[in-house]
């Protein structure tokens, strides 16, 4: 497998399958293939499975594209982001978002992983069930707007809103704590819980959550009592 990321802020990831590769996504990322690609969709495991995905935020099928000759196919976010491979070793994980995964390598898993601790499954919102992906093999995350790396030393905390939280290894301990401070809470526009991320592993941070492009956009559309 080869493969080509393309663009900016509205990336696409090319990748060049030999006869008998197989790469999979979740539904609605394909954006173009080659007669030498065979799709097929199901449940990925049964019904259970892919009920299960859903439980995390994903799709309930995943598309398996095949080659049967020297193919070709692309896949694009729906969002203007950042798509970052990962080469991930046997065994090796990543825990991510439910909107990040775009595609992997037919020997990566992707599943739900979800938090241990209470307050963060609670308070956390999205940041409750996130996924998990496991090699070995090639994945490719999609994150949204830009990308921040960094590597958190053991005990050393991160406390960022939620909605930035991208990428970050199992190692990673993942909580909610409340803002604090009445007047940063009533006036700071941050919420009341920030995400903590503790030390020690490598994290990455998205500048752009999809909430608040959505929000922005929210804020321009006609409602009914402006309506002509």
């Amino acid at each position: 497998m080869r493969y080509q990321i393309n663009g900016t802020i509205m990336q696409t990831v090319a990748v060049d399958l030999s006869p008998g590769e197989t790469v999979y996504s979740q539904t609605n990322t394909m954006c173009w293939m080659n007669d030498q690609v065979q799709m097929d969709t199901h449940t990925g495991g049964g019904l259970f499975a892919g009920l299960k995905r859903t439980f995390g935020g994903g799709s309930l099928f995943i598309t398996d594209f095949t080659a049967t000759g020297n193919g070709h196919v692309a896949f694009a976010p729906r969002f203007p982001g950042t798509i970052i491979p990962v080469q991930l070793v046997a065994g090796q994980s990543l825990i991510c978002r439910k909107e990040t995964f775009l595609c992997a390598e037919k020997s990566v898993t992707l599943e739900i992983a979800w938090q241990k601790k209470f307050g963060a499954g609670f308070f956390g919102g999205d940041g409750f069930i996130l996924q998990k992906v496991t090699g070995p093999g090639v994945v490719f995350l999609d994150l949204s707007g830009e990308v921040v790396e960094k590597d958190l030393a053991p005990g050393e905390k991160l406390l960022v809103h939620a909605g930035h939280v991208g990428v970050f290894d199992p190692s990673i301990d993942f909580d909610i704590q409340m803002v604090k401070g009445f007047k940063n809470i009533l006036f700071g526009g941050e919420g009341l819980f920030l995400a903590t991320l503790t030390g020690p592993g490598h994290v990455a941070l998205q500048s752009m959550p999809i909430v608040n492009l959505a929000e922005e956009i929210g804020r321009f559309l006609p409602t009914a009592s402006s309506a002509p």
